[in-house]
């Protein structure tokens, strides 16, 4: 089955999670510092075939009206790239995930430096935990019985 990656891509960074096996739990990976379209797929590459990724989850930035924002056009472009390179890419709505994860950060207690050093990671654990629970909630209801 494979893992599933959750990217939460940005201009300078990409906030890196990962699944378990199960597809169930999303658990933070790392931040990468973005260096350019190609070593930045070939990292991504790199790290699918290193932990088995099935396929990429990246969070697609929406407006709050569901129009797609200006950041939308910049994420489409880093995933054609992991596309071409032969990666699966699937896009999930990530409206105020960033928002959600400095709010769990703020309750946990970190200072202003540690949330700026982890703050990327854990929106891509809001955008790939969402798409689990989605995909889990999915599953359920097509194996219900009436």
């Amino acid at each position: 089955m494979g893992r599933v990656l959750g990217l939460d891509v940005g201009d300078r960074r990409i906030g890196v999670a990962l699944s378990d096996e199960g597809r169930r739990i999303a658990s933070p990976h790392s931040v990468y510092q973005r260096v350019g379209y190609g070593p930045d797929t070939r990292y991504f590459l790199a790290l699918a075939k290193e932990q088995g990724v099935a396929y990429i989850v990246a969070g697609l930035p929406y407006n709050m009206d569901g129009s797609l924002g200006g950041q939308a056009d910049k994420v489409r472009a880093f995933c054609d790239q992991l596309a071409a390179a032969g990666l699966e890419v699937r896009y999930i709505d990530e409206r105020l995930t960033t928002r959600a994860a400095e709010r769990v950060l703020l309750e946990a207690d970190l200072s202003r430096s540690r949330r700026r050093k982890v703050i990327d990671k854990m929106a891509a654990v809001f955008i790939l935990q969402g798409y689990l629970d989605a995909l889990a909630l999915k599953d359920k209801n097509e194996n219900r019985l009436d």
